[in-house]
């Protein structure tokens, strides 16, 4: 997708401005106070309206010059610091969320549910903290409509702006191949997972059946599912007390003899 000379760090330290910053002109540049004016002229194209988020203020104003210097791009408003405030995006009626990780899984995925739940149709890009595969399926399935590795240069920023304002999905080339996989396992492991429903499984658990009888380990069906590995503790925990396991293998065991594992 992008070539190591125009790469730039989006995560840490002076890295974090380095492409964003470049090519900056003199003159009026909004900045964080400026928020609710920034408006540029219409046009006779649809505009896309920006709301930024990111806890680092640097990161916050350089990335707001960079897209305002597009020219067909709106930024409507900044978070300011502190939690973020889903209220506030709603008020400046934005298109796109460009959301920056706040460098924990979990409060990213509460903001994306946030604003999935209170504002539907804005579509969300994120630029991540993190190349594993599961946290990343973690964000797709919460509702991101693009993401971009924390590695992203500016001009990267702008092509998926504008391929998200297309209507279009945006990720790198190899996480892209991690979802068609996924889509593949999925499709397999709903066939090879025969278990009678007699014994009160429920779909996701008749697919976790034949993955355990393979071996796999909590992290790896994990992987399968685009779940977190407590969820699948949980999921074994309830299968357990279904089928009057002991354990994982009990479960196995169990489906096998009595002919409801195929």
């Amino acid at each position: 997708m992008n070539t190591a000379a125009r790469r730039s760090s989006l995560a840490s330290g002076t890295g974090q401005r380095n492409e964003l910053f470049r090519g900056e002109r003199r003159g009026n540049t909004p900045v964080e106070g400026d928020a609710p004016r920034m408006r540029a002229n219409g046009g006779a194209e649809a505009r896309a309206r920006v709301y930024v988020a990111a806890e680092n203020r640097l990161l916050r104003e350089a990335l707001s010059r960079m897209l305002t210097r597009q020219g067909d791009i709106d930024v409507v408003g900044l978070n300011a610091a502190g939690p973020f405030r889903v209220e506030g995006m709603l008020e400046e009626r934005a298109d796109i969320l460009l959301l920056t990780s706040r460098g924990s899984l979990a409060e990213d995925i509460y903001v994306i549910r946030q604003v999935r739940l209170t504002a539907p149709a804005v579509r969300i890009l994120l630029v991540g903290m993190t190349e594993d595969e599961t946290e990343f399926f973690q964000y797709v399935r919460a509702g991101i409509r693009g993401y971009l590795p924390r590695d992203a240069s500016a001009e990267d920023v702008l092509e998926a702006m504008h391929a998200v304002q297309a209507g279009e999905a945006v990720c790198p080339g190899a996480l892209c191949a991690l979802l068609f996989r996924f889509f593949e396992r999925e499709a397999t492991s709903v066939h090879s997972a025969t278990v009678h429903p007699r014994l009160g499984l429920t779909r996701r658990e008749q697919q976790i059946v034949p993955l355990i009888a393979q071996g796999l380990t909590n992290k790896e069906i994990a992987n399968q599912f685009c779940l977190s590995e407590q969820t699948v503790k949980n999921h074994l925990y309830r299968m357990k007390h279904k089928v009057g396991a002991g354990d994982r293998f009990g479960i196995v065991h169990l489906c096998r003899t009595q002919g409801f594992l195929v």
